[in-house]
């Protein structure tokens, strides 16, 4: 087990990368960014303690209330958020405690058990699978490049989360017993209302069907364990962390309503009954990170998607932990 300074170390190497990534994309747009940028390194710590569960567990004041209420009735369903501002450990809570159909969003806790398996058995990532054409359920945009070599459970813990490749995530819970595999995983941190009975392609989308569910709390949290606490090695959580910032499926949900200067690590989701759910964490230098936990979901089976209600729930949540935040306050200037 690492100790304090390794851990630190290890921490500060990764948060540097990222911020590096990061400030190339956005290449010094202002005086205000050089300045971050130039002390940024200072900050690296902050991941090291975001992963502090939070202390007030409250909704926000009326007035954040009824902004998330007004968006509801913009569309025929419901929303559920739950939002940690790491920085002061405030939290913003919407029918948090409900549960809502998680679809893919199960990937980043399924690609988080097969990591965690990896850590006791070195050479496990690396064990190549083969599947065949009854495998390829739909949305195969990888899996269905390397059906006659197979591919390894790295290869294939980077397709779900990063290209939500459907077969890759559930040959990863077939090699491990089934959807069980990921419901034990999340009970065993704390997620006590995850509970994903189908494999991917099979997945419940109806909100009144608690199959398949789980609460936006719960996801927030384990998110929180897994993507910034200890649940995870560091090697490991630094993998994760990339295949989710590099997902190609999140441009118009959290991505849509962060600020300019934010990076954001993701899940998305997607179903019948217009579910569209968005989950991870979202950083930027000098502020440590928020963590969101975005689930919709309608009444009509058929209902069309609205991205936009996460981007809006999103930018909300933003602009209420800026209120009490420095950090944000800097950034937004």
């Amino acid at each position: 087990m690492p100790n304090f300074q390794q851990k630190w170390q290890l921490n500060c190497h990764f948060i540097a990368e990222q911020v590096t990534y990061f400030s190339k994309e956005i290449y010094m747009k202002s005086s205000i960014i050089r300045k971050l940028f130039l002390t940024t390194i200072i900050f690296a710590v902050f991941f090291t303690n975001a992963a502090n569960l939070p202390t007030v567990s409250t909704d926000r004041p009326n007035l954040v209330r009824e902004k998330l209420a007004k968006l509801e009735t913009s569309f025929d369903g419901k929303i559920g958020i739950y939002a940690i501002n790491t920085n002061n450990n405030e939290v913003i809570a919407y029918r948090d405690n409900e549960k809502f159909p998680v679809q893919s969003t199960l990937k980043m806790m399924g690609v988080a058990a097969l990591l965690k398996q990896s850590e006791s058995n070195p050479a496990l990532l690396q064990e190549n699978i083969h599947y065949t054409k009854k495998d390829l359920v739909y949305w195969h945009p990888v899996s269905g490049k390397y059906l006659n070599q197979g591919m390894t459970l790295e290869a294939m813990g980077e397709a779900s989360v990063t290209y939500t490749d459907n077969p890759a995530m559930n040959l990863i819970m077939k090699r491990f017993g089934g959807p069980k595999f990921v419901t034990n995983f999340a009970n065993s941190i704390g997620n006590k209302s995850f509970n994903i009975e189908h494999y991917e392609g099979e997945l419940n989308s109806n909100p009144k069907d608690e199959r398949d569910t789980a609460t936006p709390k719960d996801m927030a949290i384990s998110v929180q364990k897994i993507m910034l606490g200890n649940v995870l090695s560091e090697p490991n959580k630094k993998l994760l962390v990339t295949w989710m910032r590099n997902s190609v499926t999140s441009g118009k949900r959290i991505r849509a309503g962060t600020p300019p200067l934010w990076a954001v690590a993701d899940k998305t989701g997607s179903g019948d009954y217009g579910v569209a759910n968005d989950i991870g964490i979202a950083w930027a230098p000098g502020c440590k990170p928020v963590v969101l936990a975005i689930y919709t979901a309608q009444n009509k089976k058929d209902a069309k998607r609205r991205e936009e209600i996460l981007a809006s729930a999103t930018g909300i949540i933003f602009d209420e932990f800026a209120k009490h935040s420095s950090c944000f306050k800097e950034l937004y200037e």
